[in-house]
């Protein structure tokens, strides 16, 4: 659990004085090593603000690698970890100006501010509002708000008590306890049963935790709406629910990749067509779906979308004969059993030094399995371990590529 701000640290932060004070801190190392050191130093001037400064910049080195203004914004530690990344949240304002043209958008679950900066950015949006319950994190939304392109109006106000009649509503339950992650869905604050009841009959966007179980929220509680899976650049991100429009894909997978010039390729994959797809022996190619596909459901909506196959009709392995654009595969040396004399014998016989594997559907760990295998060679190679029916293989492959 971080640093507690209090009121008075964020006024101090804004302050003149408080810009110069995270200009000194930011030139210190504030490692393990040096911290002793950093504190002295920053409470000898700038107490009793010195743990305000010293979190203040440990989030913002954090925060760089999610959100695009980190060096220039206030935090709190759950606040940075549960804030949305700049590319996802510009994905989702962007979505929200393509489905609502000319709106204004609430989001009532405010904190730090992150999504509305993206909201206030994003052409087509005519208006955004935030709110949130917590004082501390308002005045760090004002500041950070400030930082971003567009103008927005920030008020304090519960998320169950509607304050405005926008035309969209975001919100994003707290998934955290004091320190503890939490899971259950009567356990975010607010609850999301009851967001979802206080916002029953508007178009709502609600950001929940990517394990979010979908499938009992349709199932016990009757939610109707599209459930979108995001991944960033490989890690899936967030679980969105859509609460309109009845002929959506009730499914959807948005995988988001990173650009080397800044820009961000995206997808999406439904379930708005047959999912059908044959189950057959390997390919040239073992193709490992995106987990925004898996989580949500969608890999033979994915394989039916490039023509591959699936290994076993129960397991996320794809194969085929080409790798879609902008994906990673593994190009397939042998086949093999999953006996490890028998691993042992081949992966030697391939000169293997450097081993990625990789399990699916195999009670088998594979950093244990490394280390009893002890490849000695000079070639890196790949192991996919799976089954196929009730039977093990393996599949020796070259290093995964992107394509």
């Amino acid at each position: 659990m971080g640093y507690r701000f209090t009121l008075d640290d964020v006024t101090f932060l804004r302050s003149r004085h408080g810009i110069k004070a995270l200009e000194t801190a930011s030139t210190l190392d504030l490692t393990p090593a040096s911290m002793l050191a950093d504190i002295g130093e920053l409470r000898s001037r700038y107490a009793p603000h010195d743990a305000a400064l010293i979190e203040t910049v440990i989030c913002r080195r954090r925060g760089r690698t999610k959100l695009s203004a980190a060096d220039d914004m206030l935090f709190t530690d759950d606040a940075l970890q549960q804030a949305t990344a700049s590319a996802v949240g510009r994905n989702r304002a962007a979505e929200i100006a393509r489905r609502h043209p000319g709106a204004v958008i609430h989001d009532v679950t405010c904190s730090i501010g992150t999504e509305v900066m993206e909201l206030a950015a994003q052409e087509g949006i005519s208006g955004v509002i935030g709110s949130d319950v917590d004082t501390v994190r308002l005045s760090m939304a004002r500041h950070n708000c400030a930082l971003g392109n567009g103008s927005s109006t920030l008020l304090r106000a519960d998320a169950l008590t509607p304050t405005s009649s926008a035309d969209v509503v975001v919100a994003d339950p707290a998934r955290r306890s004091g320190s503890a992650r939490v899971f259950r869905l009567e356990a975010l604050t607010p609850p999301l049963l009851d967001v979802l009841t206080t916002y029953a009959g508007r178009p709502l966007a609600v950001k929940c935790a990517p394990g979010l179980d979908y499938r009992m929220l349709r199932d016990r509680f009757g939610f109707s709406g599209q459930v979108q899976i995001t991944s960033l650049d490989g890690s899936v991100r967030e679980a969105c629910l859509w609460t309109e429009r009845d002929d959506e894909p009730r499914q959807r997978a948005t995988v988001l990749r990173s650009r080397p010039d800044g820009s961000v390729r995206a997808y999406d994959v439904t379930d708005d067509g047959d999912d059908h797809v044959p189950v057959g022996e390997v390919g040239e190619w073992i193709i490992d779906p995106d987990g925004a596909v898996v989580r949500a459901g969608l890999v033979r909506d994915y394989a039916r979308r490039h023509g591959l196959w699936q290994l076993d009709p129960q397991i996320a392995y794809l194969t085929g004969d080409a790798v879609p654009e902008g994906e990673r595969g593994f190009r397939v040396i042998e086949a093999t059993g999953v006996a490890e004399k028998e691993l042992r014998k081949r992966l030697a016989a391939q000169d293997c030094g450097t081993l990625e594997i990789l399990v699916r559907g195999l009670d088998i760990d594979p950093d244990r399995l490394r280390k009893r295998l002890k490849p000695k060679g000079s070639r890196a190679l790949t192991l996919v371990l799976t089954r196929m029916g009730r039977k093990g293989v393996g599949f020796i492959c070259e290093p995964g590529a992107r394509f």
